[in-house]
């Protein structure tokens, strides 16, 4: 598991990529080290779900999200 700095700005990412979505964004990039994932409304899903996730790990990290 990435360290709590990490997590955290992974979730910062995630979470603008969500708001610029749901705002009228078409399509939005993050990186996950060397790879990017796009995501588009299509998927919010899935970004949601990645979101739950990173703030899962945060916790169990010992950090607070």
């Amino acid at each position: 598991m990435a360290d709590l700095t990490t997590l955290q700005a992974r979730l910062d990412e995630a979470e603008t990529a969500y708001h610029r979505l749901m705002t009228g964004s078409l399509e939005e990039s993050i990186g996950l080290g060397d790879m990017q994932v796009r995501y588009t409304r299509v998927n919010l899903d899935a970004l949601a779900g990645y979101i739950s996730q990173l703030k899962g790990d945060i916790a169990a990290a010992g950090g607070i999200s």
